[in-house]
């Protein structure tokens, strides 16, 4: 009995995981072959509107229909606090691929800092752009991109490791774009924890390697910073105070 539980549970987590993903993939093409055309007939901001509308609804019901395939269970409430809260950077710890996602899908005016390749790809591409988007190839190119969007009164989603983390709980080095972003447009940064019991799709995860699940993802607000005179050493003691939330532990159910 024991062996069949067991024989069941590996296939439903097999099965799961590709009927997740498969489901992530078509949700996309169908998304880009719509935003195509709307990148050339929708204007500048009209389009932002629009495709960052989409992407908060369709990253919501997303994470609902893994959490409905048994997948993982998603604790994202803290987010909606910073619904009204203006133009700010929200900076949270990057331990997997999800971690855009869950942002993304609470907050309907977000412009997220991705890898160029992300915003070249036939997958992502053509609503990343839409949305308004900030390629991070060009370092002063990308920071006067992101400066532009929070002084256009968004949000910026940046992630201060710039990759996900490589050997948690210990987080990569910080990068100072976070830094000199916030001091050139003078706004805040909102840090962001999150919280999971699974390593699933961190750094070195095989893409369809099924994760023991339901997996459990939580995010609470931390500290939020003033915009820093001194970029390099504000990078600093951001990530002096993102280790001291690692070494914390984790909320209580």
């Amino acid at each position: 009995m024991k062996s069949l539980i067991l024989l069941l549970r590996r296939a439903h987590a097999f099965l799961a995981l590709h009927l997740g993903l498969g489901s992530l993939a078509a949700g996309c093409l169908l998304w880009t072959a719509v935003a195509l055309p709307l990148n050339l007939l929708l204007p500048r901001q009209g389009g932002i509107r629009l495709g960052r509308r989409i992407a908060m609804l369709g990253f919501r019901l997303y994470l609902w229909w893994l959490r409905r395939l048994g997948i993982g269970h998603f604790d994202l409430r803290a987010l909606d606090a910073l619904r009204e809260a203006g133009p700010l950077i929200i900076a949270p710890n990057h331990p997997g691929l999800l971690d855009a996602l869950m942002v993304i899908s609470r907050l309907p005016n977000v412009a997220c800092v991705l890898k160029a390749s992300l915003l070249d790809n036939p997958l992502w591409g053509a609503g990343a752009r839409l949305a308004g988007y900030v390629r991070n190839d060009w370092f002063i190119g990308s920071i006067n991109l992101a400066v532009e969007q929070l002084r256009a009164g968004s949000q910026l989603l940046l992630f201060p490791e710039g990759t996900r983390t490589e050997t948690p709980p210990v987080l990569n080095p910080f990068r100072a774009g976070t830094g000199y972003v916030a001091h050139r447009a003078g706004v805040p940064i909102q840090t962001v924890i999150i919280e999971q019991d699974t390593r699933f799709l961190g750094k070195g995860w095989p893409l369809f390697r099924p994760p023991v699940m339901p997996m459990h993802f939580r995010v609470r607000l931390g500290q939020r910073f003033a915009p820093p005179d001194d970029p390099v050493a504000f990078t600093a003691e951001l990530q002096d105070y993102f280790a001291r939330e690692m070494r914390s532990p984790p909320l209580p159910d």
